[in-house]
């Protein structure tokens, strides 16, 4: 399959998920550490008669990519300035963190979601991040820190209180220091000046206080929304181009670009894509890696890594292909579930397998 075929099936792909209403917009963009190969926007912003269509600088809410671009990079740039280490334990941050058997978290489980922390909290979002603090350090483990992987919301939310404490500044404002230039692109927390109809709305979920809405330019998880419209688990906004752009830099460090700062020199990325040696786990510092059950399809490298979020995007990094894949949707906005989601990112990502 040459290049246009596999563009062609990729987008067979994403226009059947439209039709099924698994997703009303769609961006996708793939590219090398030189640029970008193809990029390309189809659907509608919602599924909603009269709807403006999607277009390539469409702004979409980015759920957990913020995991790995804003708060692991974050984390690691503070690691590389000796601001923090990823080996200091837990409860050198929060007091409440108390207890045998947690003492021995460190932020590197945090970052591996080997704490122990379960995905969330069993009852609604507390209203500020002392409260929190509170709920999270209190809430019983699941497990012993590195007996296995839990995917948590709750450590991330951790982190980005111990990335602003350690930093000295909010955690968006960190993680603008640190962007490549965008260009016109767009990669933030803060979309209020973006114009309402280039930004994908979502569709508040059944506990979610703002139900009966839409949300546009508001981020769509609710402990994010507590926490003042960001968080380390959640509320970056982004284009297809600023994800892409950011992801060049990712990329490039990841192939040996010795000439990138931290936190994307080689060293760095080099130890964030490492697979944890928690038992049975695929996740890096941050970073998932390549499983063949996964979203990234069965025909990436072993060397792939990336990343989902629950809106309906995606990140796939493969730095032994020299390839990066972003898939921008609002599933959230649709009928689409997360196994139907999870389908059409592995079509999409087999499709472009010789791309």
């Amino acid at each position: 399959m040459n290049d246009r075929a596999g563009i062609d099936a990729a987008r067979a792909v994403l226009a059947h998920a439209i039709d099924e209403r698994v997703v009303p917009a769609v961006v996708a963009e793939v590219g090398d550490e030189g640029g970008v190969l193809w990029r390309e926007a189809l659907g509608s912003l919602s599924f909603d008669e009269g709807a403006g269509p999607a277009t390539d600088d469409a702004v979409f809410d980015l759920a957990s990519l913020t995991k790995p671009l804003a708060t692991t990079s974050v984390i690691l740039a503070l690691s590389d300035r000796s601001a923090l280490d990823l080996r200091e334990p837990v409860a050198t941050f929060f007091e409440e963190w108390r207890g045998a058997d947690r003492e021995a978290a460190t932020v590197q489980d945090l970052l591996e979601h080997g704490s122990g922390l379960p995905a969330r909290l069993v009852d609604p979002p507390p209203r500020s991040r002392r409260e929190f603090e509170h709920e999270i350090c209190r809430l019983a483990l699941e497990c012993p820190p590195r007996a296995q992987s839990i995917y948590s919301d709750l450590g991330f939310i951790l982190l980005g209180f111990i990335a602003a404490d350690r930093g000295r500044r909010p955690l968006d404002a960190q993680f603008g220091a640190i962007l490549p230039d965008l260009g016109d692109q767009i990669l933030g927390f803060d979309v209020r000046r973006i114009p309402r109809d280039r930004i994908a709305p979502t569709t508040p979920m059944a506990e979610d206080m703002r139900r009966g809405r839409r949300l546009v330019g508001e981020v769509h998880d609710n402990y994010a929304a507590a926490l003042g419209g960001h968080a380390g688990h959640a509320g970056l906004f982004g284009t297809a181009g600023g994800v892409g752009a950011y992801a060049r830099m990712v990329l490039r460090g990841a192939r040996g670009d010795q000439s990138l700062p931290a936190p994307f020199s080689p060293t760095i990325l080099g130890s964030a894509i490492t697979k944890s040696s928690v038992p049975g786990s695929s996740r890096a510092l941050g970073w998932d890696t390549m499983l063949p059950t996964s979203s990234c399809g069965t025909r990436m490298s072993p060397a792939a890594f990336g990343h989902t979020g629950f809106t309906g995007t995606s990140l796939w990094i493969d730095p032994a292909r020299n390839r990066y894949f972003v898939l921008l949707t609002n599933r959230v906005c649709g009928d689409g579930t997360l196994d139907q989601i999870q389908n059409v990112r592995r079509a999409f990502h087999d499709a472009l397998a010789t791309i």
